[in-house]
């Protein structure tokens, strides 16, 4: 019998703590994203207990990967899940944690290998930061997008990846020619004052050792999980 994506849903939430920001990203794809843009694909034991889940989806991050992660119950990845939800020789976009991605290495060949920190809003260390040249807009999908302008230039923006009914990944960006000037907090601190009025935690994602990215989180009142992501293309070899 096959499954509904509602249903698939449901069942697949066994391996995941949606209140955990170690697993906030997988939960957002495997249970809230689009589901027109999204696919399930779930392994079970001999005796019927769900084992293991891929969730495969198209953004608009990245038009020619699809995003894939996953988790795993137990010691290994079963090859039979990655061969139903990966095309052989195809790239995909793999975002999962970094004890799973040494688990994947058997079968796919991965590239661009980034570490991430996962970081996680501390509402005691928040300080809200007024800066009147900050101008808060919505996205296509109702999330904040907060950016300073200079006329129709851009200097600094800061806004969401994807935002499930707990948590928000947000981005930032800043120009070269605007960095030092204080821009970037503040285009994050006005994103995390709207994020926390509609009551979802921010979470900051950032590479291992991108110390200005790093310190400007950590002066926004973000704190460090300890959980860590592997961002990687990923082939399923053939």
């Amino acid at each position: 019998m096959t499954l509904t994506l509602d249903a698939q849903r449901q069942a697949v939430r066994a391996l995941l703590n949606e209140f955990d920001a170690a697993d906030a990203l997988a939960s957002y794809y495997a249970l809230h994203h689009d589901p027109g843009r999204s696919e399930l694909f779930s392994h079970h034991d001999d005796e019927g207990r769900l084992m293991a889940f891929l969730a495969r989806c198209q953004t608009g991050f990245d038009l020619f990967r699809p995003v894939v992660t996953l988790r795993v119950r137990g010691a290994e990845v079963p090859e039979g899940l990655l061969r139903k939800g990966l095309v052989p020789e195809r790239p995909y976009l793999l975002i999962v944690p970094e004890v799973l991605a040494e688990k994947l290495k058997a079968h796919l060949a991965l590239t661009d290998v980034t570490l991430n920190r996962v970081l996680r809003l501390d509402p005691a260390r928040y300080e809200p930061l007024i800066n009147v040249m900050v101008e808060e807009r919505q996205d296509s999908q109702g999330s904040p997008r907060c950016e300073i302008r200079r006329g129709e230039r851009v200097l600094a923006l800061a806004g969401v990846n994807w935002r499930s009914p707990h948590f928000a990944e947000m981005y930032v960006t800043v120009g070269e020619a605007s960095r030092g000037r204080g821009f970037g907090r503040a285009v994050v601190s006005a994103c995390v004052a709207a994020l926390l009025k509609m009551q979802v935690t921010p979470l900051y994602v950032v590479a291992e050792h991108n110390v200005p990215s790093l310190e400007l989180a950590r002066r926004v009142g973000f704190v460090d999980t300890g959980a860590r992501e592997i961002v990687a293309q990923a082939v399923l070899r053939g």
